[in-house]
């Protein structure tokens, strides 16, 4: 297999974690949602396991990093933009779900078992969002 899988694999392992975290906070510091922030975190926590499961993480992945050569490194026009918190909040829910789909596809290729986990966590992630979507829809609007 192409060593260069595992950038992918890397990549997408820090980009649902970070997405993951970014929607915990608003969650738990704007939202004040102790059930969905623990959701989030519990999610958080089982991506960081099912990639602790895997043999020679740290050994097989790792070396593959190549943040300072990374062709996508610099940041697009619509990711500078944000209009509101509520926005941030569902920008990083849609990058974690889109970064757990790649894992899953890519896990296909050395760990079948890894990419039904990743599944399985994209499918929770929907049931979150829209737990959190009710939540936000339930706050009062400015006027």
């Amino acid at each position: 297999m192409d060593k260069r899988v595992f950038r992918i694999v890397d990549a997408n392992l820090n980009r649902t974690r970070e997405a993951l975290r970014v929607s915990e906070d608003i969650v738990r510091y704007l939202l004040e949602d102790r059930a969905l922030t623990a959701r989030l975190k519990r999610m958080r926590h089982d991506v960081t396991a099912t990639i602790s499961g895997l043999p020679r993480y740290r050994s097989r992945i790792l070396p593959m990093r190549s943040s300072r050569s990374d062709v996508g490194r610099p940041t697009s026009t619509r990711e500078r933009r944000r209009r509101d918190v509520v926005d941030i909040l569902f920008a990083n829910l849609e990058r974690a779900k889109e970064s757990l789909r790649v894992l899953e596809e890519f896990f296909k290729l050395f760990d079948a078992k890894g990419g039904e986990r990743f599944k399985t966590l994209r499918y929770r992630l929907y049931e979150i969002e829209k737990a959190i979507a009710q939540r936000v829809e339930s706050l009062p609007r400015p006027r």
